[in-house]
């Protein structure tokens, strides 16, 4: 009995019959607890628990409880498994702890994945030549040299391919730009649809330019995408020689300002002289400039002459009286005008027009005037989910916006143009004077608030007043 317990091989097979279920049931339950928090530590724990530690239980049986030569063969395929599976381990434990729980816009999160599979193959390389090297004594000295001599020759006789290839690696690590970002670059300028090893995709106007990047990586290029919002277009106006210059970059601002295509920037106007005007307005993409463009100027011609501004020189002769009267009759229905009333507005109002798309009230604004609609519609909305807009109703001939312009509240819904749309508008001051000893007015004014309230509710909004 004394020799049994004097042997070394008892208290191994003790050890590896005691410890290996115990370790096991410790990371088993580890791997469910990683798993159920998602953690990327799941993967190796369970590599662990499944490969390494049984079949280095085993290697420790045969070596040390069952005094197997390690120089036998069962033994040396039992060390390679063991040895493949903890290069495995180390692989798989560095991506979880070093880049798959990267914070966005570290160097970890850079690292492009060409990069990652590259560095892996070396190792596992490197790790196949130690096993094979330590365990069976083999000679990977030659090996590894004939592969240099190979790898030199290759470089060479590849070099400007293999250039072209790092040039796109090493710019991939640095990240320039992104897909989807517009490049003002020597060869166009365009949107990048793909960028791969040897070169980079630009969508252009004229089609689609591959620019190699190695020629990408020496020349000097400009990402009109970031900083965000900071891509600009110029747009130069002329006004007549008595328009004021701050009342004109005033209209100006507030015309850019409504673009729907604007970035988070405010845009900005300057004189220029000789009644010439430069506007920068901030756009989201360089792919809105001609939309934005073309918007902006169609909305400023509306504009300008509703603030009595003189676009090129010219003047806004649509407001004549025969036109007032007509639009007096026919869009003051709704407040039960008299004859005598309309003949008394003929020169306290007057008509304004809105282009297609233009805002005609600005949400959450307080309206200063009162606007009947002449000919086409108008789109009352109020702002839905994902930064769309939900409609409450349509306006046609007849109906009014700005009904709290008496009481001085901010409106809680915008109202867009559809179409162009001309408007009959009463100013605070005239629509005093007109309620004065009108209570029957007020009531109709009051009625239509109730009426928006409604329509606002079944829109899905019923704590938004509509003003």
């Amino acid at each position: 009995m004394s020799s049994l317990f004097g042997t070394s091989w008892l208290y191994w097979a003790i050890a590896v019959a005691v410890g290996l279920p115990a370790l096991l049931v410790i990371l088993t339950e580890l791997h469910h607890v990683l798993a159920k928090r998602g953690s990327h530590l799941a993967r190796p724990v369970n590599l662990i628990r499944i490969y390494v530690l049984p079949l280095g239980a085993l290697l420790l049986l045969m070596v040390k409880a069952s005094d197997v030569s390690p120089e036998a063969t069962s033994v040396r395929m039992v060390a390679t498994a063991l040895g493949f599976m903890v290069l495995i381990l180390l692989l798989s434990g560095t991506n979880a702890t070093l880049f798959q729980r990267a914070p966005e816009g570290s160097w970890r999160k850079r690292i492009p994945s060409i990069f990652l599979d590259v560095a892996r193959v070396v190792l596992i390389v490197l790790g196949l030549a130690l096993i094979f090297s330590y365990i069976w004594g083999a000679n990977v000295g030659g090996l590894f040299a004939a592969l240099g001599v190979t790898s030199i020759v290759l470089g060479l006789a590849l070099q400007n391919s293999v250039g072209q290839i790092i040039s796109g690696l090493l710019m991939l690590f640095e990240q320039p730009f992104q897909l989807g970002d517009w490049l003002d670059t020597p060869a166009g300028r365009g949107r990048v649809r793909e960028v791969n090893w040897r070169s980079v995709h630009i969508e252009t106007g004229d089609g689609l330019t591959i620019t190699p990047n190695s020629v990408l990586a020496g020349a000097s290029f400009t990402n009109l995408s970031r900083p965000a919002s900071a891509h600009r277009i110029l747009v130069e106006t002329t006004f007549g020689a008595s328009d004021p210059p701050d009342r004109v970059c005033a209209v100006l601002n507030s015309v850019a300002a409504g673009l729907p295509h604007r970035g988070e920037a405010e845009p900005t106007s300057v004189p220029l002289g000789g009644n010439a005007y430069r506007t920068s307005i901030p756009l989201r993409s360089p792919a809105d400039d001609g939309p934005a463009k073309a918007a902006f100027l169609r909305w400023l011609w509306y504009a300008a002459r509703r603030a009595d501004l003189h676009l090129d020189g010219a003047a806004d002769d649509y407001s004549t009286e025969q036109r007032r009267w007509e639009a007096l009759q026919t869009s003051t229905r709704a407040l039960r005008l008299t004859p005598a009333d309309q003949r008394s507005l003929l020169e306290k109002v007057r008509l304004i027009r809105y282009g297609a798309d233009e805002q005609v009230q600005a949400a959450d604004s307080v309206p200063d005037s009162m606007k009947f609609v002449v000919s086409g519609r108008v789109r009352v909305q109020v702002p839905a989910g994902h930064g769309g807009q939900a409609t409450v109703r349509v306006l046609e001939t007849g109906d009014f916006l700005g009904q709290t312009t008496l009481t001085r509240e901010p409106v809680a819904a915008g109202a867009v143009a559809v179409g162009e749309v001309a408007m009959l508008e009463m100013d605070r001051e005239v629509l005093e004077s007109l309620v004065t000893g009108q209570p029957g007015l007020l009531h109709e004014i009051g009625r239509v608030i109730d009426e928006r309230r409604r329509d606002v509710a079944q829109a899905g909004r019923p704590q938004v007043d509509v003003n």
